[in-house]
């Protein structure tokens, strides 16, 4: 009994010291981490008995709930109707599936109902060392899990993007079922308008993967993917989207060919994928997608404008960004090759000894076989904005930065330097303050 009374307090202590660690005291530029504001986390407090709660069942094709196997789901329906509505308003579009846990459900619920409904295994995709998720490839969910065949679009690493004239022509060769676009490393647009008439030739649904500009597209400073081509836009809920871990599926039920595809869909969350939605995170969801409707515009600005003001500032102090012709990146993300450093593991691993968190990156023109150890850094933005930063904050961070990777000074001596930065941050911006506040401003808004 005794080892077992240890391990508990060892949890209880660590997970104290990791909300200590990770909030207080370290600099977070993970590119697919996300900050909730004290609104949304108060919403995920006062929904603790969703948590325990199940609504399996049917959703019609307006994403609204059709029928449930489950008692007591008076309240639960009108909240996932609610936050489904909420999702539609703020991407403009006619249909939302809330339900998925996670931006790789959504994926694996879009990939699996489209191939049933296309009977078409094949699916184009962006290459897995240029950036797409390993959910999208055949080494992970794509291939592994749901058996689909892999044929990758061309990729211009000068330009960090798919090539649209060639990979065109690998759309019609291939006759694919799904073209995907989105992925983990994503500094600009891609070509979806240039490939949707390709695409919609030999009958491809095309599917856009949005887990990391979801919130850049709510405030207009990405690309809109809806509007270019894309039939189905799956995304998680926690990135640049600052909401609760989860996921999201959005589409335009326009037509039958749609209707069909939405119909697949849903049959593949459920019965095929899902059995409990994890419905404690969906009010807090809505709380999300209610600021990014009052706040998302500026935040995802700004996110923009510190990415870019860190591309050019490191640039200009001697690191290979990538994709300085364009402007370093338009999202929230830079790629950064820091082989004359060292690689990416061990940059990564002495800013951390600094509590600077960002991940080692495989960049476009590695060696495949050495994910271990590549060449590149990704640094995301999203996070540091919202507490605050500007372009001088960014700037003095990516001084503590190369004060690390050029070896100027010792990661223990810079640690001290970024928690008593961070001290500087402890308020989070763009989003309510409270639950009340959230309300406040409702009661303001419908008084007109």
């Amino acid at each position: 009994m005794e080892p077992f009374l240890e391990l508990a307090l060892e949890l209880i202590e660590a997970s104290r010291r990791h909300e200590e660690y990770r909030d207080i005291e370290c600099i977070n530029l993970i590119a697919s981490e996300g900050l909730k504001s004290p609104a949304v986390r108060e919403m995920l407090r006062l929904s603790m008995d969703l948590e325990s709660r199940y609504a399996e069942g049917e959703n019609d094709l307006e994403g609204h709930v059709k029928r449930r196997y489950y008692q007591g789901q008076r309240y639960i329906t009108r909240i996932e109707d609610c936050v489904t509505d909420m999702m539609k308003s703020l991407y403009r579009c006619g249909w939302a599936d809330v339900r998925p846990i996670s931006g790789t459900h959504a994926n694996l619920a879009t990939f699996k109902g489209l191939s049933l409904v296309t009977k078409n295994r094949k699916m184009v995709v962006t290459p897995l060392s240029c950036g797409a998720h390993i959910s999208h490839d055949y080494t992970g969910l794509a291939g592994m899990v749901l058996g689909l065949e892999n044929i990758n679009h061309a990729y211009n690493v000068d330009e960090m993007n798919i090539d649209p004239d060639r990979s065109a022509e690998i759309i019609r060769a291939a006759k694919p079922g799904i073209v995907t676009f989105g992925g983990s490393l994503f500094l600009f647009p891609h070509p979806v308008k240039e490939l949707k008439e390709a695409a919609d030739e030999v009958g491809a649904y095309v599917v856009y993967d949005a887990a990391h500009v979801f919130g850049l597209i709510a405030g207009g400073e990405f690309q809109d993917p809806l509007r270019e081509g894309a039939d189905f836009v799956t995304s998680s809920t926690h990135k640049t989207f600052p909401g609760p871990q989860g996921g999201v599926i959005l589409a335009e039920p326009r037509d039958e060919r749609m209707r069909r595809g939405i119909r697949g869909v849903q049959y593949a969350v459920f019965p095929l994928s899902t059995s409990n939605t994890h419905l404690g995170r969906l009010p807090a969801l809505g709380i999300t997608a209610l600021e990014m409707k009052v706040f998302g515009r500026d935040l995802a600005r700004q996110t923009v404008r510190n990415a870019q003001a860190a591309g050019q500032y490191l640039y200009e102090n001697g690191l290979k960004v990538l994709g300085e012709a364009k402007g370093f990146t338009m999202s929230h993300q830079l790629a950064v090759d820091v082989r004359e450093y060292g690689g990416g593991r061990e940059i990564a691993e002495k800013l951390e000894a600094a509590n600077i968190i960002l991940n080692k990156n495989i960049l476009p023109y590695d060696d495949q076989r050495n994910r271990e150890d590549p060449s590149g850094i990704r640094i995301g933005f999203q996070d540091v904005t919202r507490r605050g930063f500007r372009r001088g904050d960014i700037e003095y961070l990516c001084d503590l930065m190369l004060d690390v990777i050029k070896g100027r000074r010792k990661p223990s001596e810079v640690r001290e330097d970024v928690v008593a930065f961070k001290r500087e941050f402890n308020k989070v911006e763009y989003g309510f303050k409270s639950l009340e506040e959230a309300i406040e401003y409702l009661d303001r808004s419908l008084k007109g």
